[in-house]
């Protein structure tokens, strides 16, 4: 091997390295989007308990964060068109800090939640602009893996504010109870989160803006600047010249890029982007992150125990991420989503129908010992499933698949319909607990399950290995 190959081998090396690096911190918005989605879980009781608050009432605390959230996803894509990816990230990091202090610190609960809701806009903004910066600055061959990193960073957020929930209830002895300076172990749990959120905006400040919405801003110096950091020289010229070729329409990219300029319709690939944010939600996975320890406890498990199950599935979720990196750049999107797909579907059907057995003891639900594990394996096999499949999956192709013009409205609309369906899930499930019980609501679940097996094989196209640049309209 000569002198020169050697050298060029040790550059590519250190290019990869640093694009992996940036990839990571990008992804901390991730984490923080399944630490403020999970942390919400331990803090049920709690928040009934201080603001006094009925099934409705609960649920809206939970939920008021995804209101936040739509407006967020919708926003951002847009905002992030003008003023860049990297800058939304930074105002989604701030907006962080100060919803996690807000909400510990909230004593009532519409100031409770005007803080989620700003945890929200925060949420939703990192939701749609992390993959999108990430595709954009990861090399075709290797940007699936690289994507799944927000899964990972999403899943491992929820597990450690499960643990922390976990901690910090036990330290306490209920999430209830005051712990240290005489504040409550759910305000503490809130406040946890200021710590990966202050890491992750100043982290910010050390990665590049995403060189294609440099060069669409008429920055072409500083975004081959950028390019000549993530690839080769020659390369990040090409690409250079293939980023401005795919943005030939000079004008500021907008929500008419959604319509097809002849027939004034909708752009066919508009709407899969809108089934696949709609069809992660509509399976009921968040009923399993925000709502755990609630369902859990209502079929027999005290709070240690149920918070103590979060974090085994929270364990389960990150191995099962671990498993789609490794072969969606090799496998495809497609395979693995309809894979999620069939399992899921199977998977809550069978949680239907062991919550459809238990019975009212003493006035609560309670399943038999042995309905009680088949539920708990059948629980952590669908979550298993879906953090294999669309959890990943779907982040994935939202951030690759539209092409360059319409990338941030793309991301803007799907990411709206992704939190809205995330709302509407989230804010009936206490009153279908109430109303048609456990069985019933996994028994809707399923049928979505169902119905995006269909969706998947009908309307989704592979975008394994494909540039950026050449995805098309249609």
């Amino acid at each position: 091997m000569s002198s020169a190959t050697s050298v060029q081998d040790e550059d590519s090396r250190k290019q990869q390295f640093y694009v992996f690096v940036i990839c990571c911190v990008a992804a901390l918005g991730g984490f923080l989007f399944g630490f403020d989605s999970g942390v919400i879980n331990g803090t049920v009781d709690g928040l009934q308990a201080a603001f006094n608050s009925e099934a409705a009432g609960t649920g809206f605390n939970v939920a008021s964060m995804l209101l936040g959230c739509a407006g967020g996803a919708f926003f951002a894509g847009r905002l992030a068109d003008r003023f860049g990816r990297r800058m939304l990230l930074i105002v989604a990091a701030i907006f962080f800090i100060v919803s996690a202090w807000g909400s510990g610190v909230a004593t009532g609960s519409f100031e409770f939640v005007i803080y989620r809701i700003l945890g929200g806009i925060a949420v939703g903004a990192a939701s749609v602009m992390t993959p999108a910066y990430i595709s954009e600055v990861a090399p075709a061959a290797i940007r699936g893996r690289l994507a799944t990193i927000q899964q990972i960073a999403i899943i491992t957020g929820l597990f450690m504010a499960f643990v922390s929930n976990y901690m910090l209830a036990r330290v306490a002895g209920a999430s209830t109870t005051p712990l240290w300076f005489d504040f409550e172990a759910w305000r503490w749990m809130f406040w946890m989160e200021l710590i990966p959120a202050t890491i992750f905006f100043l982290a910010l400040l050390g990665i590049p803006e995403s060189p294609r919405f440099l060069i669409s801003k008429g920055e072409g110096k500083r975004a081959l600047k950028v390019l000549k950091t993530l690839m080769a020289h020659r390369e990040a010229e090409q690409k250079a010249g293939d980023i401005r070729h795919s943005l030939h329409r000079e004008r500021t990219p907008g929500l008419s890029d959604l319509l097809n300029g002849a027939t004034g319709r909708v752009h066919r690939i508009v709407w899969v982007g809108i089934g696949l944010a709609v069809f992660q939600q509509l399976v009921g996975i968040n009923v399993v992150f925000y709502y755990g320890a609630v369902l859990w406890q209502s079929v027999g498990f005290t709070e240690s125990d149920a918070l103590l199950i979060n974090i085994i599935s929270g364990a389960v979720s990150i191995a099962a991420c671990l498993v789609t990196i490794a072969v969606i750049d090799k496998v495809g999107r497609k395979p693995i989503l309809w894979v999620g797909s069939v399992g899921m579907t199977v998977t809550l059907a069978i949680l239907a129908y062991a919550f459809s057995t238990a019975a009212i003891v003493d006035g609560a639900l309670r399943l038999s010992d042995s309905m009680g594990i088949v539920a708990l394996l059948a629980a952590n096999v669908y979550v298993m499933f879906f953090n294999a499949s669309w959890g990943p999956v779907m982040w994935v192709m939202l951030g690759e698949m539209f092409p360059n013009q319409m990338r941030g409205s793309g991301l803007a609309v799907a990411g709206l319909f992704q939190w809205l369906a995330n709302f509407g899930i989230t804010m009936t499930f206490p009153i279908m607990l109430a109303g048609i019980g456990l069985g019933g609501a996994y028994g809707i679940y399923a049928f979505f399950a169902l119905l995006s097996v269909f969706f998947v094989f009908r309307m989704v196209r592979e975008t394994r290995g494909r540039e950026l640049e050449d995805m098309a309209y249609e």
